[in-house]
């Protein structure tokens, strides 16, 4: 039976010496589907059910970019350098054509992707995130850090905050999330190190104050998602992104925060794999 909670550690070392960790699941005769992660997150931070339901049909790989998690080197404080260190990885795997998903922070180093190398990517998906240069992302620092402290006197993971709604069924849907991502007992990845996140808000900052980019020349069928709720990526930049990128698709979650596709695990999962499967 398929579960990302079991699948393997492994690792690759690039030409350039540095080691990406990375786990890879599901059906090899397809195009790779490669999950880019969140502000902080490890390989441990995928929501298992969403992989899973994936990895029914498809070949997923997660990864740990470079400094994170069981990955060697330093965190740059660039989203574009963070795109070449992804496409480093993706090279020193052989892979010639993928698909993509760009989880918040992760949605940003695609779309640096698709500038620096357009030609590898089949199709793509962007979650939780927004154009370079969007509305409120050069808060995120702020946000982040309030949230941070406000996790420390309620004993409560920052993502309940960051993550999910103040409702009764975003207080749920977050006690399931981080019952998901804390399973895995054994082979757990290395939590971020504090330099390494501030490294990373550092360059999620500089980003969001960065001109906008031609998101014209994203030529690929591209999936859309985010909560209507989200307070990291505001919902304005999900429309945006669908606005400017010529053949894209809308899905937005009413009472959904930016993890809208953690929370909706089971309907984003089936109109992702309707998406790539088209």
């Amino acid at each position: 039976m398929i579960n990302y909670l079991n699948t393997p550690n492994k690792t690759i070392k690039t030409t350039t010496g540095t080691i990406f960790a990375y786990r890879d699941i599901g059906n090899r005769s397809t195009t790779p589907l490669i999950l880019f992660n969140h502000l902080s997150g490890t390989l441990d931070n995928w929501d298992p059910r969403l992989v899973n339901n994936l990895a029914k049909e498809r070949r997923v790989i997660t990864f740990d970019n470079k400094g994170i998690g069981l990955s060697s080197g330093k965190v740059p404080v660039s989203i574009k350098q963070m795109a070449s260190d992804s496409l480093e990885f993706i090279h020193a795997m052989k892979f010639t054509k993928i698909d993509v998903l760009g989880f918040s922070m992760g949605g940003m180093v695609v779309q640096e992707l698709l500038d620096i190398e357009p030609t590898i990517v089949n199709k793509v998906m962007l979650a939780g995130t927004g154009p370079r240069g969007g509305v409120g992302i050069e808060n995120v620092t702020r946000i982040s850090d309030c949230d941070l402290i406000k996790s420390i006197f309620t004993f409560k993971d920052i993502k309940t905050y960051l993550f999910f709604t103040n409702s009764n069924n975003g207080k749920q849907k977050a006690k399931e999330f981080l019952k998901q991502i804390h399973l895995r007992k054994n082979d757990r990845d290395k939590s971020i190190t504090w330099p390494a996140y501030r490294r990373q808000l550092k360059a999620i900052n500089l980003w969001g104050k960065a001109d906008s980019a031609d998101l014209s020349k994203i030529t690929q069928p591209t999936l859309i998602a985010n909560g209507v709720d989200d307070i990291m990526v505001p919902i304005t930049n999900t429309y945006n992104l669908h606005d400017r990128i010529p053949n894209s698709q809308l899905i937005t979650y009413q009472d959904a925060g930016h993890a809208g596709i953690f929370q909706n695990y089971q309907d984003f999962s089936k109109n992702a794999l309707e998406f790539l499967n088209k």
